[in-house]
């Protein structure tokens, strides 16, 4: 991660916070107390900001151990709103594409996705402000600046968001191979909101519920899945081909 990405001290932490920064996560040290840590988690709570408890030696392998217990990383983007950012496409007269990630965790992975979004024209990417992977240097860096580019949405619920895009007219397909449709059965021609699921755990079975389509990419080799930023590359260029 970058310094210039960081703010150290539980303190720096809330003041940050009060002043509207677009704090991605906060490192909380394991079996930390006080009033002031206790306020911390308060303001976090309050504010819906992802924070994780982790052992004191990766506190102080993000580069500075007078820490105080707490490392916030900043987000080098500012969030887009979901709704406007529907909205602005629906008054223009364009087709939307989003990219929903369920879970995805991984800043590569993450990046990599980013950067093939962008490549493919779509309009939005709308992941969970819990369980997500952060915007970090390593995001920056593996999505090639693409980052900048794409509209980046934090919603509190997947789910929630699968439900607003229906009722938007977007029609939502979750990336799956606990189904016998195919990615190539699929039309991409109308409004589409692809979901991906997690590197582990591939999308939530509640999500899975709700959605209007699944697909599966075909897989001959032996080993049955792929990387999910491979899986989403795979998925978008087939949209692509459809929509050219």
């Amino acid at each position: 991660m970058e310094k210039m990405q960081q703010i150290f001290g539980i303190r720096a932490i809330i003041e940050a916070i009060h002043a509207g920064k677009e704090i991605d996560k906060v490192f909380i040290q394991k079996d930390s107390h006080g009033e002031l840590m206790r306020e911390l988690l308060k303001v976090l709570k309050e504010h819906n900001i992802n924070y994780s408890q982790v052992p004191i030696e990766k506190l102080n392998r993000l580069g500075n151990r007078n820490h105080q217990g707490a490392v916030a990383t900043i987000s080098p983007i500012s969030f887009a709103d979901l709704d406007e950012v529907i909205s602005t496409l629906l008054d223009q007269g364009k087709t939307p594409l989003f990219i929903v990630l369920d879970g995805v965790s991984d800043a590569r992975n993450f990046g990599a996705i980013i950067r093939t979004a962008e490549c493919t024209g779509v309009n939005g990417i709308i992941i969970p402000k819990q369980g997500s992977a952060p915007v970090n240097g390593d995001t920056v860096k593996t999505s090639a600046g693409a980052v900048f580019n794409v509209p980046i949405c934090k919603v509190d619920h997947v789910k929630d968001a699968v439900f607003h895009l229906q009722s938007c007219g977007i029609k939502t397909v979750a990336a799956t191979e606990k189904t016998n449709q195919n990615i190539y059965d699929i039309d991409f021609k109308e409004p589409t909101a692809i979901i991906m699921g997690s590197e582990d755990k591939g999308v939530n079975p509640s999500v899975l519920k709700v959605v209007d389509e699944k697909a599966k990419l075909p897989m001959f080799g032996t080993i049955s899945s792929l990387n999910v930023s491979v899986a989403c590359g795979a998925f978008l260029y087939e949209v692509v081909r459809q929509r050219l």
